[in-house]
């Protein structure tokens, strides 16, 4: 009997393929430093490229991966040393083999019963984590706390929103919605997916408190108090604070102590989010960065940013999951298992928005064992070297000035020409191709963001980019004088 007709890659077929594919990107990365960083595409450039429709009869797999090379005038190469804008999205090839394993997996983890593995190794990968970077042990699976990874910051900010908002009704407003005078907190300086969340809360923007900042960008403790008051005295509910280690702009660093000490006396909400910065806390000294996180009501910070792990991957945890799952929980007929009604499992379903889940902790477990707490620690030390030499050679050329204290591993600096001397500045540089940067703005004037943080960028990365922002600076300058 004949078999029956097939269009699924065959195991060998599929063998074949991958060894071409880790070649690729093998070469890829071994060549992504000589592309341009960004993307010179103009809007629509690389849709253009690609075929009206498509194809009626499949196509050889040598010819879809050869056209993965016509895509390249429209990446932006995040993978290469030669990127310190933003914050880096950082990946390792130990990471890349973990999400390898786990797309090869299939897993689909909502529940402890439909893959037990997929739930447990991330329990025990987010305990080992909350060692590794000294974090209060409420945050332990053995605790009453513990962690699960999201996808990212804000989605994890969201989530400590709503158990916040559920909290602070006593579980009410998830049945009758909200009236309109819960408000929430933060600085000025903070991520704009703290904003976000407040909206998808169905809170409002209007009951966010953006609170100022201090000469070092950091929220101001004695400010926040006073609003909290002023809205107390007019009938509104305070339920919610987030700090932030590390802010966007500048990583300026928030007095976590007394911000949660404030949020304990009025019995608050406390999120922090540490973002990048969070990172740095595999070192014992740069620990000072949580010093107050022993208040924190929940925490997240992105291993997919400086922790070698490819995004997305947000490590989020809480001090009470039995708040959380409460906020969380819905469960149909459908989803129920004697697991989940033994009470002995985590359903982590219940701990973030959706449903579905995939495998994300292999990609941290394989980090973790290839560096070890060791590896991890020396490439976070030399990053934030190279960060502080940057600051050297700024702060002895006198036509510069930093903008911003350095804790970690962003410089923050500008031209003293202006604004426009500075925009024109970064725009010729990210031109060139020759690196990346991006800007903020602090004290209202536009300021030059250089970040170090991509997995393979060394000493003569950074020397090189100093060495062109001068050579560019001379050509401005020409241009404007």
């Amino acid at each position: 009997m004949p078999e029956p007709k097939t269009f699924h890659m065959s195991p060998e077929e599929f063998r074949r393929h991958g060894h071409v594919v880790i070649d690729w990107i093998a070469d890829y990365q071994q060549r992504v430093e000589t592309f341009p960083v960004l993307s010179q595409a103009k809007p629509g450039e690389i849709r253009a490229l690609l075929p009206a429709e498509p194809p009626q009869q499949g196509e050889p797999f040598d010819a879809i991966l050869g056209d993965v090379a016509k895509l390249f005038p429209g990446i932006t190469h995040w993978q290469s040393p030669n990127f310190f804008a933003y914050f880096p999205a950082n990946a390792s090839a130990p990471a890349i083999l973990g999400d390898l394993v786990s797309s090869g997996l299939g897993v689909q983890g909502m529940l402890w019963a439909t893959s037990p593995a997929c739930t447990e190794v991330e329990t025990h990968i987010l305990d080992w984590l909350a060692g590794m970077l000294g974090l209060p042990e409420k945050f332990l699976s053995t605790s009453a706390g513990g962690g699960v990874i999201q996808d990212t910051a804000s989605t994890a900010s969201l989530t400590a929103v709503l158990a916040a908002r559920e909290r602070a009704t006593n579980f009410a407003s998830n049945q009758s919605g909200c009236d309109g005078k819960l408000v929430g907190y933060t600085s000025t300086q903070a991520h704009s997916s703290i904003e976000k969340a407040i909206m998808i809360a169905g809170l409002g923007r209007g009951n966010l408190r953006l609170i100022s900042v201090d000469e070092n960008f950091a929220m101001k403790p004695d400010e926040l108090a006073q609003r909290i008051e002023e809205d107390k005295r007019a009938g509104l509910i305070p339920f919610f604070v987030c700090a932030t280690t590390g802010t966007t702009s500048s990583t300026a660093m928030d007095p976590l102590d007394a911000i949660g000490t404030i949020c304990q006396q009025y019995g608050l909400w406390f999120h922090v989010d540490a973002a990048m910065s969070g990172t740095a806390a595999l070192c014992p000294e740069f620990r000072w960065i949580q010093n107050g996180l022993a208040y924190a009501d929940s925490y997240c910070f992105d291993p997919h940013k400086w922790m070698f792990t490819n995004f997305d991957c947000d490590a989020f945890y809480v001090a009470d999951r039995k708040t959380l799952i409460q906020t969380l929980s819905v469960l149909p007929e459908y989803l129920k298992n004697q697991a989940t009604e033994s009470g002995a499992v985590f359903d982590y379903r219940d701990w973030h928005i959706q449903l579905g889940r995939r495998f994300r902790a292999l990609k941290l477990w394989f980090v973790i064992r290839h560096y070890g707490i060791e590896g991890l620690q020396h490439h976070v030390r030399e990053h934030v070297r190279l960060a502080h030499k940057l600051t050297g050679w700024i702060r002895i050329d006198p036509r510069f000035e930093l903008a911003a204290p350095v804790p970690l591993n962003l410089v923050c600096f500008r031209h003293r020409g202006g604004d426009v001397v500075n925009q024109a500045l970064m725009d010729r540089l990210n031109r060139s191709g020759d690196l990346y940067l991006t800007h903020t703005k602090l004290d209202g004037k536009f300021t030059l963001r250089f970040c170090v943080g991509q997995t393979n960028t060394t000493e003569r990365h950074v020397e090189r980019a100093w060495k062109r922002i001068l050579e560019e600076t001379l050509v401005v300058e020409r241009g404007t004088a």
